[in-house]
């Protein structure tokens, strides 16, 4: 009989021995109110008046679903979002709120609502970079008081209405069509710029009008099915007989 009592207590002794991940901790309830933080390694808790619960240490990952977001300018936008967290203090996380992924999902959804309903469409359309740490920064400052530590804080995705991509295409259309037409126009300035310097200094010199004149005619006689009359001064008539 008093082995077998034996046996019962090594038993319940043995059961307090626990094996914590690395990137895990325990948190000891005795009674009910916390005692410690455990872990990584083996350790132990006293069977039957402690109580254990576990904390993850990696960062998580966190999608916020796709809202519907009224911007400062009244445009309807759809936005979403990720947030990259980790517990840095497990004590908090577990005592000071009662589902902290919860809380973190909830607080992140308020806060881009409210950073993207303050800003104008132009803004959030080309500051990402800023949405995010206003995001996180608001996020941040709430849950650090939970143990919890924002790391970074993605925008996924902003769309806008179906009407408001159509006009956008064809404001980048026309812009598009304006450029090109400024960059014609400047080559044929340059263009009509290089003829008349060449006519400048063409007309300083009348042999070498001539030349340039005969350069010509000789260009277009490579192409024997082409058949050109050319009314000629009397000098390159000369010229050409000389040939």
């Amino acid at each position: 009989m008093l082995g077998f009592l034996l046996v019962i207590v090594a038993i319940i002794i043995l059961s307090g021995l626990r094996t914590v991940i690395e990137y895990k901790r325990l948190i000891i309830f005795r009674f009910g109110k916390y005692k410690r933080i455990v872990g990584p390694g083996i350790i132990y808790k006293f069977p039957l008046i402690e109580k254990s619960m576990e904390v993850d240490l990696r960062i998580k990952t966190l999608d916020i679903s796709k809202q519907d977001i009224i911007t400062k300018d009244n445009i309807p936008v759809t936005a979403d979002t990720s947030v990259f967290y980790k517990v840095i203090n497990p004590q908090y996380a577990t005592t000071k709120i009662e589902n902290f992924v919860r809380a973190v999902f909830n607080y992140t959804q308020g806060a881009l609502r409210d950073v993207i309903g303050g800003m104008a469409l132009d803004e959030i359309l080309t500051q990402r970079e800023k949405i995010s740490q206003e995001i996180r920064k608001v996020v941040d400052e709430e849950t650090r008081e939970w143990g919890i530590e924002i790391s970074q804080i993605k925008i996924q995705q902003i769309e806008l209405p179906q009407t408001m991509k159509r006009a956008m295409a064809v404001e980048a259309e026309k812009e598009r069509e304006k450029r090109a037409s400024i960059i014609a126009s400047q080559g044929e300035l340059e263009s009509a710029k290089n003829i008349a310097e060449a006519a400048k200094l063409l007309s300083q010199s009348p042999s070498a009008i001539q030349l340039r004149t005969l350069q010509t005619i000789l260009d277009i006689s490579k192409e024997p099915s082409q058949k050109i009359v050319i009314f000629m001064p009397t000098e390159i008539g000369n010229l050409l007989k000389k040939l």
